[in-house]
């Protein structure tokens, strides 16, 4: 068969696709970076986790185990859960796109909420298929409003619980509403990247709802409490079946060692996690109210971020903010592609560096009502 073409030419929703971007991580010369963009954590990775990286720099020739067996029995152990229905990947993303590449192609949808995480909307087009946006409600995900956006053409739906970059949360009640108005052969892929920050008694991640539905994945990651972002380590706890498919589909060899070995120490160091978790308790509070004080409207969070929004007034918006704050060194996060265009994403950083923004900003409020 003959074709037109005068070079290859990719799969329908490629094209379509905006190439995600990372949060800045740049100060101009000679200014101190405050990097506070991309939600890690300012405690680092546990001492027990960089010590087992060190020790497998001595055995780099050797492939790893294929299967992670060591990370996927240390997280069931953690959390109580069958390692055989754990899947590892290289970050939570590719887990996320695993899912998409299964169970959608051309002809079918995937719904998220309205300023969901950009890489559903990229995993959704990448397998060819329709991506549907869910209104939110108070930037919180309405599960009325994503039922709502069900149709006949509908494969998977991604929730993230926490949401990146609101802040905001899904109480329990509310999932298990949600998922129940599903039909069957739709799959609920629960995003927790944030679950170990959470401290209201309405919320779950979502193991519960793995545990008794056929059609529901949680994703989690080692990227923000566990400060293992550079090594890329993600995993999901699903039923039996999407589990069977995502091993069958994945890299033979998706993890790799020292990630492996840092991820069996990280999740086991339960002190560290702790820390980082009291730390981030503290600031959230401080700069919460901090930022509320300076007469910033704030999204109440859940995780290690908040999200600010400015007046919009000349010379006050939250372009004129960003480019004040990084010429002293702060790096936030533009939410733009978030459909957020007066706002940004503020990481709860080290004590020093949430005293540099709110001294920033104070003067920044200050000098742009001059």
């Amino acid at each position: 068969m003959s074709s037109s073409a005068t070079r290859p030419v990719p799969r329908p929703g490629t094209l379509q696709i905006d190439a995600y971007v990372p949060g800045k991580s740049k100060a101009p010369p000679g200014v101190k970076l405050y990097k506070l963009s991309s939600n890690e954590t300012p405690l680092g990775p546990s001492p027990k986790a960089i010590a087992a990286f060190k020790a497998s720099a001595d055995g780099l020739e050797l492939y790893p185990d294929g299967s992670s067996t060591a990370l996927r029995e240390a997280i069931a152990g953690r959390y109580g859960l069958d390692p055989k229905r754990i899947v590892c990947g290289a970050g939570s993303d590719e887990l996320l796109s695993l899912l998409c590449q299964a169970y959608l192609g051309p002809g079918d949808e995937g719904v998220f909420s309205q300023h969901g995480f950009l890489v559903y909307k990229i995993g959704i087009l990448a397998a060819g298929a329709t991506p549907v946006v869910a209104k939110e409600k108070n930037l919180s995900t309405d599960a009325d409003a994503v039922l709502a956006a069900i149709t006949p053409r509908t494969k998977i739906v991604f929730i993230a619980n926490p949401n990146n970059p609101t802040g905001t949360y899904l109480p329990f009640d509310e999932m298990k509403r949600l998922h129940a108005g599903l039909r069957p052969d739709i799959l609920l892929v629960l995003d927790a990247a944030y679950a170990e920050y959470v401290r209201h008694n309405d919320y779950a991640s979502g193991l519960e709802l793995v545990a008794s539905a056929e059609n529901v994945v949680m994703t989690r990651t080692f990227s923000k409490i566990h400060g293992l972002a550079s090594l890329r380590i993600g995993w999901l706890y699903g039923p039996e079946g999407v589990v069977d498919v995502l091993n069958r589909i994945r890299g033979p060899f998706n993890m790799n060692g020292p990630a492996i070995a840092a991820g069996v120490a990280a999740i086991t160091d339960r002190d560290h996690e702790e820390k980082a978790l009291q730390h981030n308790e503290k600031w959230l509070q401080v700069m919460s109210e901090g930022l509320a004080a300076l007469g910033l409207e704030v999204t109440p969070s859940v995780g290690n971020f908040v999200l600010l929004h400015f007046p919009d007034q000349d010379g006050r918006r939250a372009p004129d903010a960003d480019a004040y704050l990084t010429s002293k060194g702060i790096i936030l996060r533009r939410m733009e592609a978030y459909g957020l265009p007066n706002a940004l994403r503020l990481t709860i950083g080290s004590a020093e560096a949430n005293e540099a923004v709110l001294a920033q900003l104070k003067a920044f409020l200050a000098g742009s009502k001059a």
